[in-house]
């Protein structure tokens, strides 16, 4: 991180490396299009690239930086979107995706929006341990990260998908998507 910050750019290419999976794993889940993934993971690194003098280590890990940069690209793609109607060329020619309908991709996000609330409503260790998890950290690294043991992560993500699986709000969410409503 120290020789990154310094513009050492193999070091900015270990750090990519090693996190663009986690943020690219994040902003698909969002988004849920390939070629826009690509897109706005390669402009989460050349922002983090850009403003890495002045990142500042306040015990978060590296990767919740990025992170809080890709929630707030995917927020601006999504604002910028309402007001164009275009498809860009890269998902045209997207082949290996199958085409979703505007119904299906709507029924997924309701699904995605459902469960983030939920995880939101659980107890705060139990919530970042299960947003760590979701974004693909290994138990050991979020045991780090939040300074407990792999076991205590263990208990906190089993717990977390009782609490979810028992969440009412949730589970009306579902219903109605599966049913083909809205809740």
């Amino acid at each position: 991180m120290e020789r990154a910050k310094a513009g050492d750019s193999d070091a900015f290419a270990q750090l990519y490396s090693a996190y663009s999976d986690t943020v690219y794993r994040y902003v698909y889940y969002r988004v849920g299009g390939r070629s826009t993934a690509e897109d706005l993971t390669s402009e989460v690194f050349t922002r983090a690239f850009v403003r890495l003098p002045t990142f500042t280590w306040r015990g978060l890990d590296f990767a919740a930086w990025l992170v809080t940069i890709a929630r707030n690209l995917v927020v601006d793609h999504f604002a910028s979107a309402r007001f164009r109607l275009e498809v860009t060329t890269g998902e045209l020619l997207d082949t290996e995706e199958a085409e979703r309908s505007s119904e299906e991709r709507a029924l997924d996000s309701l699904r995605n929006i459902g469960l983030a609330e939920a995880i939101n409503r659980l107890p705060f260790r139990m919530r970042q341990a299960t947003w760590l998890w979701a974004l693909g950290t290994p138990t050991t690294h979020i045991a780090q990260q939040l300074g407990i043991t792999p076991s205590t992560v263990r208990v906190h993500l089993h717990q977390a998908r009782r609490r979810l699986a028992a969440d009412p709000l949730l589970t009306s969410v579902m219903d109605g998507v599966t049913r083909g409503g809205l809740p």
